[in-house]
């Protein structure tokens, strides 16, 4: 479908600046929302909010449905009365541009089983009944992941197909036992999806409300270790035992030249489809109530994917295997109605995936700091963008724009120069410029570059591990933006939204 055109940040909420050592769903969300008011920017982009395991990636979570408990504010539970103040105040860290993922979940850990305690202890029968219409709304995948992760920290978070046989391969009395003895436990982990939920959903409302819209991400492929895999085996490529057999990725493109070998494990699509495409389908409605729009990560992956054993090393050795996209499409359309969707059609790109895509009418995305590396005819430069498309200057997989530049050969700074009739002392603000005076309906930028910041603050490198999605900026970081020319920038492009005021 299309978008109105406007703009607005690429931001993940563990960026925020809270103080408790990653961002988080509470007051730093919602000053960033004014920001983005206050700039006559309408849209906020996150990337996918699941719970992570191992590296703390987005991309690698424990469930396509839950939300990342590690994400509820712990102000939020102490103004609702879960959490005294003192309490809270002892889980403090010094707010810096780099994210204290570890220490911040032992001290948010005991604060929210604290918290769950309380919650149960005084549940009255007006929350009893909201949550209990929750657990009803998430029927879906809400008890599997529940006592997925109850089995998973019980043993410590080893992979599901290493569990004791019993409750890896989902006996009856095996779980029921479980149940019984874990109870506590499993309620532990609802209360922090309800909490989570319910923060989120009342995030989101104040970022309608202001005009803001807000775009989320659908990762194409799910984690091996996650309650999705653990619960519905047969909708994957996995043995009986539940180890994987073929593996997902990409072959050498513009971020690897061994290509990305992600290892989730590949659908088994053939069930997927005589099923009626119903685990997708939960999928998407659940995704377009949590947000406004959803950008599908890996869209070339729903016309053909990379398929690659599992013992393989690298994403070198593989083949490309046709998917149903078109019969999914068509199936969640009908079921669900108009598809609010923007494809990241990055990376090989055919003419059966962009026909999958325009016959859908959702719009791709334009890369800026991909326009340089040839000649007049790249479809990355601005005089070659269609209107229904997003331009961005770069993604999170991307380095900022000053960090690009410094890295670029002489010939793509020569180009960019050029093409920017400028001298390159300000090449974070040429592309934003470039990206928001485009054709393209929607111009995206990540916070970083309306920061002027290099390579230091870039949130992922692709198919390196150690050292990503820990960058966060400071309060005074984001008062020292230049708001002024943001704003002039959105005037003169025409992407203020029609009742936004100065």
């Amino acid at each position: 479908m299309r978008f109105p055109r406007s703009c607005g940040i690429l931001l993940h909420p563990t960026s925020f600046p809270s103080r408790y050592g990653t961002g988080d769903l509470g007051n730093e969300a919602k000053t960033f929302i004014d920001f983005l008011v206050n700039t006559n920017q309408t849209i906020w982009q996150v990337l996918p909010l699941g719970p992570t395991g191992y590296g703390n990636s987005p991309y690698a979570s424990y469930s396509a449905f839950a939300g990342s408990s590690y994400l509820i504010s712990l102000d939020k539970l102490a103004e609702k009365g879960l959490l005294q103040n003192k309490e809270v105040r002892m889980a403090e860290l010094p707010v810096t541009t780099k994210a204290e993922y570890e220490k911040s979940y032992i001290l948010k850990d005991a604060l929210y089983r604290k918290a769950s305690d309380g919650f149960y202890a005084g549940l009255t029968k007006e929350e009893s009944a909201k949550l209990n219409k929750f657990k009803k709304a998430n029927k879906f995948w809400l008890d599997d992941y529940c006592l997925f992760m109850a089995c998973s920290l019980l043993n410590q978070k080893k992979p599901w197909n290493l569990w004791e046989k019993g409750l890896a391969q989902r006996e009856k009395g095996a779980l029921k036992e479980f149940k019984k003895e874990y109870e506590e436990l499993i309620k532990h982990q609802l209360w922090m999806q309800y909490e989570f939920f319910n923060q989120w959903y009342e995030l989101k409302s104040y970022a309608n409300e202001k005009g803001v819209r807000v775009i989320g991400d659908i990762p194409i492929f799910v984690d091996h270790n996650s309650a999705d895999v653990w619960a519905n085996p047969s909708y994957f490529a996995v043995d009986k035992q539940g180890n994987r057999k073929l593996v997902a990725g990409v072959p050498p493109d513009y971020f690897s030249e061994t290509g990305q070998l992600w290892g989730n494990p590949l659908y088994n699509w053939k069930t997927l489809e005589k099923d009626g495409f119903s685990w997708w389908i939960e999928r998407f409605r659940q995704m377009f109530e949590l947000y406004d729009a959803i950008r599908v990560d890996h869209f070339r992956g729903f016309d053909a994917y990379w398929e690659v054993k599992a013992n393989e090393k690298t994403a070198i050795k593989g083949r490309w295997v046709k998917a149903p996209g078109q019969k999914l499409f068509e199936t969640i359309k009908a079921k669900l109605g108009e598809l609010p969707i923007i494809a990241e059609d990055l990376g090989v790109m055919t003419p059966s995936v962009e026909a999958l895509r325009d016959g859908f009418n959702f719009p791709g995305m334009k890369i800026i700091q991909f326009a340089f590396d040839s000649d007049s005819s790249n479809d990355f430069l601005p005089h070659n963008y269609s209107q229904n498309s997003v331009a961005y200057t770069g993604t999170h997989d991307n380095d900022t724009s000053i960090g690009w530049y410094k890295l670029a050969p002489e010939i793509q700074k020569h180009r960019m120069r050029e093409y920017t009739r400028s001298n390159g002392d300000e090449v974070e603000w040429e592309l934003i410029r470039l990206a928001l005076l485009s054709v393209s309906d929607q111009a995206i930028i990540p916070l970083q570059d309306y920061m002027s910041l290099d390579t230091e603050h870039r949130m992922n490198l692709p198919a390196t591990v150690g050292n990503n999605w820990l960058w966060r900026y400071t309060p005074e970081m984001l008062e020292g933006v230049d708001r002024d020319r943001i704003r002039g920038l959105v005037e003169l492009s025409n992407r203020k939204a029609a009742d936004s005021s100065d």
